[in-house]
């Protein structure tokens, strides 16, 4: 196995981890958390240097890789559920709209008509990295016991406002609206046609 894969595959263990630490009630632990989300992120940028550097970019890496990423950003939003800082439905709209377009690149490489990644997806996978990064930001500016009283309570207030829903609002929309155009923009490629080929990570 590929040094790449054997990255991208920590960053799948790793899950579990950050989880926990996070769901932890020591704000110790939570940061510590967040430093293995951090790590889990790296692995990411590194795995997929390494694999363009040296011609290790195999299909087994090509599957895994965006399974990762939505394992390791789909689990920080349901730590946000948890919490009350997200509401469910939009976190499993994500969620669907990743395990539906993950099934069909699954597909597409065992039909031999692997698809690439979308401008419109990358853009998708930003806004969430972005959100979720925010996110744990002000989860440590909440915790009194890192950040102070009068800190803590500003922050949290930012949490639970309801911009926050109009925020994730927005990110739930535009992620199924790349799911929908995977599905328009694919269909023909994978059902055997001629269409132009225009992926989703």
């Amino acid at each position: 196995m590929t040094l790449a894969n054997q990255l991208t595959i920590l960053r799948i263990l790793l899950v579990p981890v950050f989880v926990y630490l996070l769901m932890m009630s020591s704000p110790v632990l939570k940061l510590l958390g967040v430093v293995v989300f951090i790590v889990a992120s790296v692995t990411d940028a590194i795995d997929g240097y390494h694999a363009r550097k040296h011609g290790e970019i195999t299909r087994l890496g090509a599957f895994l890789d965006p399974l990762a990423d939505k394992f390791l950003i789909t689990s920080a939003f349901l730590v946000y559920v948890w919490y009350g800082y997200l509401e469910l439905w939009m976190v499993l709209l994500v969620a669907l709209r990743d395990v539906v377009v993950t099934v069909l690149r699954v597909y597409a490489e065992w039909m031999d008509r692997p698809v690439v990644t979308s401008r419109e997806a990358k853009y998708k996978t930003l806004s969430q990295n972005i959100l979720a990064y925010v996110i744990m930001l002000f989860m440590l500016l909440g915790e009194p016991g890192l950040a102070g009283e009068r800190v803590a309570g500003m922050v949290q207030g930012v949490l639970f406002h309801p911009g926050l829903d109009y925020v994730m609002l927005g990110v739930t929309l535009f992620t199924v609206y790349t799911g929908v155009s995977y599905l328009v923009q694919n269909w023909g490629h994978l059902g055997g046609g001629s269409s132009k080929v225009r992926g989703q990570k």
